[in-house]
């Protein structure tokens, strides 16, 4: 082997080193934890990741309601049904959540990426499935202000989750803020809105 050869094998050996090295952009990750491409939105990605999720649960809802219409007990199983398979929803939001978010955070090798939004769709739904929200403007407009509030404060335990590790820190706080406006909705509704 001459010496030419000799540093073109290494050279050509060390580019393949850093190929290896460099991690694959996880992109089902990615898209997930964006939202879509939500999060790449430069002004407020959390309040489109927040609308995304009164979005899903609207569409759900509307569809599938929760609550019981008036004088019909008959629609008391096919409500159940309905409120189980919400709850699988967000259960489903909250692990792929997890999952995506961990995947984003580790690419971009940051703690907690401003373009992920997963956590707001995850948490913003959440706040209207504790509450039982039924799908009119005023609950809908009352808990998006709510989980946003929540969400931005970030009062105790949310600033503690937030230093859960990896998916589940970026996650976990978010849905504090949920329940937290979950139960902003239920004193709303006590009250009478």
């Amino acid at each position: 082997m001459s010496t030419k050869t000799d540093a073109a094998s290494r050279g050509g050996a060390s580019r393949s080193a850093e190929w290896l090295s460099t991690p694959r952009k996880p992109h089902a990750a990615l898209a997930l934890a964006t939202s879509l491409g939500l999060g790449y939105i430069p002004l407020a990605p959390g309040t489109w990741g927040s609308l995304a999720g009164l979005l899903i649960y609207r569409l759900l809802i509307s569809r599938w309601p929760l609550t019981l219409p008036a004088n019909k007990a008959a629609w008391a199983n096919v409500v159940g049904r309905n409120a189980v398979a919400a709850a699988a929803i967000a259960l489903l939001l909250a692990i792929v959540g997890v999952w995506a978010a961990d995947r984003a955070a580790k690419y971009l090798q940051k703690k907690d990426p401003g373009c992920v939004v997963i956590d707001e769709v995850s948490g913003q739904f959440l706040t209207y499935l504790l509450a039982l929200a039924p799908v009119n403007w005023k609950y809908l407009l009352l808990g998006f202000i709510l989980f946003r509030v929540f969400d931005i404060w970030k009062p105790t335990p949310a600033r503690q989750a937030e230093n859960l590790p990896g998916g589940l820190g970026i996650m976990a706080d978010d849905w504090v803020a949920g329940i937290y406006a979950a139960i902003g909705l239920w004193i709303a509704r006590a009250a009478g809105m």
